[in-house]
């Protein structure tokens, strides 16, 4: 923890030199908890599209900043992330991927526009909003103290994270790497972080071989970026 804490002060550390200098913000300002799974999706995002950005460091926890005025008139749901791009702000980290590929990606690799291929990106983004959100609260509940039945939220993560297995197995038998397409798209990026964080609520990785050998093609992907708790497969 004392790693992870270090990070998130780090990023209090630039919001307050930038405060103080009364620098202009970037064009794309992402508000930011560093330990949130999901604004790590989003980094993850602009890192591996190659955009510069500016991030405003949120005091989530303990003291649950983004449930404040400042920030419910951004989001009123009171989650993280929020990005604001230009004049658009937006929040829900699967919708700020979808934007930020749309918008920045002139090639069209991250978000296909084949209808098949795009169907398949997003039911996955609709998987990693939905069914895997259970894997989220399991891991807030291990280290935040965050409500629920422990058992319960343990037992329906392993559901999902053996689906998301069991699908990659499919997809090797067919010679395939990635789970909506041929390549790499935003569903990996949105999908990465449940299961490679997992072990912060006590998953066994060696249970879910498949997932394995995705994270570590996943890690090898140009403009990766890592968090604490990430594991280094070797």
């Amino acid at each position: 923890m004392d790693e992870r804490a270090a990070s998130s002060s780090r990023d209090r550390a630039y919001r307050r030199d930038l405060d103080d200098a009364g620098c202009m913000m970037a064009r794309i300002t992402l508000y930011n908890y560093e330990l949130d799974e999901n604004c790590y999706k989003v980094r993850l995002a602009l890192s591996m599209l190659g955009l510069e950005w500016q991030t405003v460091a949120v005091d989530a926890f303990p003291g649950a900043e983004q449930k404040t005025p400042p920030f419910l008139a951004m989001n009123p749901a009171g989650s993280l992330p929020i990005l604001r791009d230009d004049e658009v702000t937006m929040f829900g980290a699967e919708s700020i991927i979808v934007h930020l590929a749309r918008s920045h990606d002139s090639t069209g690799a991250w978000l296909p526009a084949d209808g098949s291929d795009f169907a398949k990106v997003m039911q996955w983004l609709f998987f990693a909003a939905g069914d895997l959100g259970v894997a989220s609260a399991a891991r807030r509940h291990a280290m935040f103290g965050a409500g629920g039945d422990e058992a319960a939220l343990r037992a329906g993560a392993a559901h999902a994270l053996r689906a998301m297995d069991d699908h990659m197995t499919a997809r090797g038998f067919e010679k395939k790497e990635w789970f909506a397409a041929d390549r790499p798209t935003i569903a990996d990026i949105a999908l990465f972080p449940a299961f490679a964080l997992s072990r912060d609520f006590g998953v066994d990785h060696d249970e879910y071989p498949a997932l394995r050998r995705w994270v570590r093609r996943f890690r090898a992907l140009p403009g990766f970026t890592t968090m604490p708790g990430i594991p280094d497969y070797h």
